[in-house]
């Protein structure tokens, strides 16, 4: 089937795909973080006193999200699309009127937890469920909404709060949910797409349907998630401190802003292109190369200290998120089947979670304590670098058992 054909015969299914990860960005770290300097001004917080704030809130929300995560092979995806784009405008309600750190620890918690959390979990497990033979390419379009929001709304919270101020920002972002995101995405998944005996050019959905007890006591589930859970640190750590790092260099903000868009286009052509990959050569089979691109960002943003060096940070982090959000939602679909599937990757995306509550907070500590930016950067690439090579092999492991479904 020619990508045109695709697109036609399953619009609606991709875009509300689409646009719940998309719609995820207001529980997103680049989101939140844009409002740090007036929370932390308000609340009189450090770097490590809110960095350790977001930490622990995200890791509550990573603590829930397997329970939470279940909801989506028990009941239909429009259902739970519902309740959690309700919930997550009424936490963007509530952030517009937070009060005191207290308030604030419980809507970071839901924001990550309905946003970041539950609205991506919702497409990816959908996606990975609906499609089989083209689940890559269903995935890597479904996860266009990622650079859609990182290039979207940093411009529109910024217009917004330059005009109305930060709060008036998240009362816009609980509008734009309310009144466009909800009604559109459900009267998409108003029609369920019903899993084919052959799907698409005519592969089988076929193979051993892996329970998450089962998966759990895998070791290829743990050598994956020792790979997939280095970009969320990373990406997130870096992010959440960005405005650390354009002091530390001299840059300004609007230029590393800028430097977003470059980030949202090589998403977007990396997500497409590893599309295609999965379809044609499995998963399995473009795991081991997943860390590259973030091993070199760390070294370029450790060692280059121009301003040029931004752009090219970025434009790697992009080919990092395009290649992490689309192999995500494909790998463990390949691995371990669709009939579990939500509980599966819950477990999954909770450990993500987790791994980006973590950033923030280490980071922020090894900042007040004074710790070189740049040892950190260069610790996180040879991290990257280390766990490639456990990549391959677990690749290789995964090959020889031929779990694809």
């Amino acid at each position: 089937m020619s990508y045109a054909s695709f697109l036609r015969a399953n619009s609606r299914w991709l875009a509300a795909g689409f646009l719940l990860t998309t719609f995820s960005g207001f529980g997103q770290t680049f989101y939140i973080s844009l409002s740090s300097g007036h929370l932390r001004e308000e609340f009189d917080l450090s770097h490590g006193d809110f960095g350790l704030l977001y930490m622990i809130a995200t890791l509550g929300s990573a603590i829930c999200l397997p329970w939470v995560g279940r909801s989506v092979d028990a009941f239909p995806v429009q259902r739970v699309a519902l309740v959690v784009m309700l919930a997550l405008t009424g936490l963007c309600v509530a952030m517009a009127n937070v009060s005191s750190v207290w308030m604030l620890f419980f809507v970071i918690f839901g924001l990550r937890l309905s946003g970041q959390g539950m609205m991506t979990h919702t497409s990816m497990t959908a996606m990975g469920r609906w499609f089989s033979a083209q689940r890559g390419r269903a995935v890597s379009i479904a996860s266009l909404g990622f650079p859609a929001s990182e290039s979207c709304f940093p411009a529109l919270f910024v217009l917004t709060s330059g005009l109305l101020g930060w709060r008036m920002s998240w009362a816009a972002a609980a509008a734009l949910v309310f009144l466009f995101a909800l009604p559109v995405i459900l009267w998409l998944l108003k029609q369920d797409r019903q899993p084919k005996a052959l799907d698409g050019d005519g592969q089988k959905v076929e193979g051993r349907q892996w329970t998450r007890r089962e998966a759990l006591f895998d070791p290829v589930f743990w050598g994956v998630s020792a790979g997939v859970l280095a970009p969320p640190f990373i990406g997130t750590a870096i992010l959440f401190n960005q405005v650390y790092l354009v002091d530390l260099r001299g840059w300004s903000l609007e230029l590393f802003a800028a430097a977003f868009v470059v980030m949202a286009l090589v998403a977007i052509l990396s997500s497409l292109t590893l599309g295609v990959l999965i379809d044609r050569f499995s998963a399995r089979g473009v795991l081991p190369f997943m860390l590259l691109p973030l091993t070199l960002a760390c070294i370029v943003l450790a060692n280059i200290h121009v301003e040029a060096a931004a752009f090219v940070f970025m434009g790697l982090l992009g080919i990092s998120n395009g290649f992490t959000a689309t192999l995500g939602g494909a790998l463990w679909p390949e691995l371990y089947g669709t009939r579990h599937i939500g509980a599966i990757r819950s477990v999954a995306f909770a450990m993500m979670v987790f791994a980006s509550a973590a950033g923030p907070g280490l980071i922020g500590v090894l900042i007040d304590f004074h710790v070189s930016y740049d040892v950190q950067l260069m610790g996180m690439g040879g991290y990257c670098a280390l766990v490639t090579g456990l990549l391959f092999l677990t690749s290789r492991i995964a090959e020889r058992r031929g779990h694809r479904t």
